[in-house]
């Protein structure tokens, strides 16, 4: 069995889940998650995660993700791109560059978004998708914080077609934000119905397309042997965190869920989360619950036989 983080380039035309399941019958097991469902028909980068891998899965979301998006000005659909229903549409022409630019500029920073109807975000244990479905638009759906950390014009990306104007931007931004979302809020800001017309992961963490391998490459490298030699460590999902080697003794104790005083390692600050490792593998997690515990609570384990 494998263990590890799998970078796939997914393709359009596929879900997410439809890539776990090709993985596993090439890979022949079944303990295979994914870092952050891609829409079918988004490609690029997406992380599978293998074994005990799966087991870093919420903190692979958390890594910074880039995209490369390309948005249409003069309409605007129920799902925020060309997948859904139009709602609105206009003549464009004369676009003024230099505001789009000034626009991307004030939206890098913490932002506030209000998920699309179209997507999973659970309202009252229901998933929005499912009240659009049955023709419930009238659901109140709560805003959300994101990070938006970069988000840049690509030069000369941009182009007229039926009356409508496209352009690409780049994004590097953290977890929960709807690209969707960004494309239409650029439209509102400049009075125009907008939607996003085609998206692709370009980055996940430091995982970019370069690094990625398509499934029929994974089926080729099992064929042959090598599929091991293109697997990254768990611990690279965890990259965030300081890293903490401990002696054997103590990683016994750790593996038998003891809690530590904060004070028997003081050179850290435990608040985020420290990394216990063992013969460089990481084995723990803890954290403080509160600032002013004394105690170290696990977080998460990785199981681990130590002799």
């Amino acid at each position: 069995m494998f263990e590890g983080i799998l970078p796939i380039y997914k393709e359009r035309g596929i879900t997410s889940h439809d890539v776990v399941f090709k993985a596993r019958k090439i890979l022949q097991m079944k303990k295979i998650g994914h870092s952050g469902t891609l829409d079918p028909e988004v490609d690029g980068v997406l992380l599978l995660l293998l074994g005990g891998a799966t087991k870093v899965s919420d903190y692979a979301m958390d890594l910074g993700k880039s995209y490369r998006a390309e948005v249409c000005l003069g309409l605007k659909t129920t799902t925020e791109d060309l997948t859904g229903e139009i709602v609105d549409h206009c003549k464009v022409s004369n676009i003024n560059i230099e505001e789009i630019k000034d626009i991307l500029s004030s939206m890098i920073g913490e932002i506030e978004q209000t998920p699309p109807i179209y997507s999973a975000i659970k309202v009252n244990g229901r998933k929005l998708y499912e009240y659009a479905r049955k023709g419930q638009f009238d659901v109140e759906i709560p805003t959300r914080k994101v990070n938006i950390y970069d988000i840049t014009f690509i030069e000369n990306s941009e182009y007229y077609k039926d009356n409508r104007f496209y352009f690409s931007i780049d994004i590097s931004c953290g977890k929960g934000t709807y690209v969707r979302t960004i494309a239409t809020s650029i439209g509102e800001k400049l009075n125009l119905p907008s939607t996003m017309s085609k998206l692709t992961r370009t980055r996940s963490g430091e995982i970019t397309l370069e690094n990625c391998l398509k499934l029929s490459e994974v089926e080729q490298k099992v064929q042959d042997g090598s599929l091991e030699q293109s697997l990254l460590r768990k611990e690279y999902a965890l990259e965030e965190f300081q890293f903490v080697e401990i002696p054997k003794f103590r990683a016994k104790q750790v593996m038998n869920g003891l809690r530590f005083r904060k004070n028997q390692f003081p050179d850290y600050d435990f608040t985020d989360g420290i990394v216990f490792t063992y013969e460089n593998e990481a084995i723990a997690i803890y954290h403080l619950k509160d600032k002013e515990d004394e105690l170290l609570s696990v977080k998460t384990t990785f199981p681990k036989i130590i002799e």
